[in-house]
């Protein structure tokens, strides 16, 4: 089965949509194009389901889109007008009348050389000439397995002054094996893809969570940043003294458990939460954002999450309006947690209602700052009369 762009009731004019389940990389993509022959794309975005192979499907994209500029990734789940799903091929294309990209590939990213990063950003945004009357902004698509989007993103914000940045990690399934970004028809591992964009519509950037802080705190005690790891906490082992605080037995920690009972770093007066992606060996755990000895962290408390969704995809624009559509970009483990709760359906439901296409990350990029747990989203909104914006 495949599904035409039915965003809503009334088609989104800037992007159109389409999605493939076939089993077939070549006939999944010759189903994609069949679903976009009336589109003009700028370019497409491809977020791959983990049952493909990146290889089967850059072999065939040669001959499927031999003519359009194709970007993207591979996925931990879409974000298609269905809502959630596990299985799907989407392509998002997006329109020539509205926009405009350029291109780069950080390669590879681990380690992370900020110099060369801030520099072939900065080459980038000057060689790509501004059009008067039109908004820029940026989006990042990063190995979700390389440990080096905080230090990227950072980077990346240096590079692009006031340009906003938003993105996701790459993911692959639940399996953590391989993740790679689509640029020229080739995926890449270790590697970032940043995208300029260019375009008439007003947007909006989103960011939220659904936690705060509760009144348990822990320490890093000892740490391995490079890898991510915490091999304890409050002096004992990492996953014995996590399990002890949320008060479920070592056995059962899972990336559901995971999920409902997350870590948050306070900056400032914000709390971002530092995800924790699974068990290393005996007792460590390994987390999805930069991690440190010394560092303090909170036991999290989820507020009513659908609730939240409501709240956090509410936007409009100068007028009212609703948006066109929101590109989003949603961390897995709210996936998990919403299916755990049984709440798939409600959230499928949301996302469909706000017209939200994207897919699920191993993180998420919000200006400059990585984050995880969170939804992180533009909401583009219709043009008016016409006229630049």
């Amino acid at each position: 089965m495949t599904a035409v762009d039915d965003l809503d009731r009334k088609p989104a004019e800037a992007v159109r949509l389409a999605v493939s389940h076939a089993e077939d990389a070549a006939v999944a993509l010759a189903e994609i194009r069949r679903q976009l022959a009336t589109s003009r794309p700028s370019f497409i975005l491809l977020f791959v389901p983990n049952r493909l192979q990146p290889e089967d499907l850059a072999k065939a994209l040669r001959g499927a889109l031999p003519d359009t500029v194709v970007f993207g990734c591979t996925t931990a789940g879409q974000i298609t007008s269905r809502g959630y799903e596990d299985d799907a091929l989407l392509a998002i294309a997006f329109e020539r009348k509205h926009f405009r990209v350029a291109s780069t590939l950080f390669e590879p990213i681990s380690p992370v050389s900020i110099a060369d990063v801030v520099s072939q950003t900065e080459r980038l945004a000057s060689q790509f000439r501004a059009t008067p009357g039109r908004k820029r902004l940026a989006l990042i698509f990063a190995d979700g397995l390389s440990k080096q989007e905080d230090i990227l993103v950072a980077a990346l914000e240096a590079g692009l002054k006031d340009i906003p940045v938003f993105g996701g990690s790459a993911g692959d399934g639940l399996r953590f094996e391989k993740t790679q970004v689509l640029r020229n028809g080739e995926f890449h591992s270790n590697a970032a893809l940043l995208l300029l964009l260019e375009t008439d519509l007003a947007f909006s950037g989103l960011g939220f969570d659904h936690f705060q802080p509760t009144e348990k705190r822990m320490v890093v005690t000892r740490a391995i940043p490079e890898e991510r790891l915490v091999l304890e906490i409050n002096g004992s082992p990492a996953a014995q003294e996590y399990a002890r605080m949320i008060q479920v037995p070592v056995a059962d920690l899972s990336p559901k458990i995971f999920a409902e009972n997350p870590v948050l770093v306070r900056n400032r007066n914000l709390y971002h939460v530092r995800a924790i992606q699974q068990i290393h060996g005996a007792n460590g755990l390994t987390f999805l954002s930069a991690i440190d000895d010394g560092l303090l962290l909170t036991l999290g408390r989820g507020k009513e999450i659908i609730r939240t969704l409501d709240t956090g995809l509410a936007v409009s624009d100068k007028d009212g309006d609703a948006p066109d559509f929101i590109l989003g970009f949603d961390c897995y483990l709210r996936k998990l947690e919403i299916e755990r709760k049984g709440l798939d359906t409600e959230a499928s439901e949301r996302f469909r209602e706000r017209r939200v296409v994207g897919f699920s990350t191993y993180g998420e990029q919000h200006l400059g700052v990585h984050v995880n747990q969170t939804f992180v989203g533009v909401a583009f909104f219709r043009p008016k009369g016409g006229a630049p914006l």
